[in-house]
């Protein structure tokens, strides 16, 4: 089976789908940095379904002042990453793969919903520069309360890890976003200013949660 373009890129970690592992604040990845930021961001369920299109059509990122340069998206017979799965104690119970076909969705404007697999260049301005970050989908989050998607790291990109965005709906009718991400500097050369970027991760988790809270 033949992956074309961009889609051979390799991640830049081992640990796929990690973001939704119970545990990851105790138990994170070994030699990775987590973190996890969550905020009310309305109430009701037009609200969640609202800020479910926002979420899987990039406007967290380009709401933030990131640009989303969309590089591909598999055909149907490409392949993509299965992240690896967990049972209610965080314990994996299936590992990372490959091979599920992506599904197309499209939010109601007719714009292209995120889906697994989709590459994409994040350029952002940090450190007084214009940073690339190019990533690729792992996952997409598809349960009846809980619906988003994350992305895990591509060689050229400042950090190794993933990163995910979650939008939830809590029995009381409130809509939370929560952003959970696991982290290391990708080379010797970004981890010379590693609490730099880690100053940046939090100012960047806090600008995503805004995004989708109106602030």
């Amino acid at each position: 089976m033949s992956i074309r373009g961009s889609y051979r890129t390799a991640l830049t970690y081992g640990a796929v789908g990690a973001t939704q592992a119970s545990d990851l604040m105790t138990y994170p990845p070994e030699g990775f940095t987590p973190s996890e930021s969550r905020a009310r961001i309305g109430h009701g369920d037009q609200r969640f379904e609202t800020a479910v299109t926002q979420a899987l059509t990039w406007q967290i990122q380009e709401r933030s002042g990131i640009r989303v340069r969309v590089e591909e998206q598999p055909d149907d017979d490409e392949v993509r990453y299965n992240p690896v799965t967990f049972d209610d104690d965080g314990v994996p119970i299936a590992p990372a793969s490959i091979g599920t076909p992506r599904v197309e969705k499209f939010a109601p404007d007719g714009t292209p919903l995120v889906t697994a697999g989709t590459s994409a260049t994040l350029t952002m301005h940090a450190f007084g520069r214009t940073v690339q970050a190019p990533v690729r989908v792992v996952s997409i989050i598809d349960e009846h309360d809980r619906k988003g998607f994350a992305y895990g790291t591509l060689e050229g990109h400042p950090l190794s890890g993933e990163e995910s965005f979650v939008v939830e709906r809590t029995p009381d009718g409130s809509v939370w976003l929560q952003i959970r991400q696991f982290s290391q500097p990708s080379s010797r050369k970004w981890q010379f200013v590693a609490p730099l970027l880690r100053r940046q991760q939090k100012v960047m988790a806090e600008q995503y949660l805004a995004a989708l809270r109106g602030d």
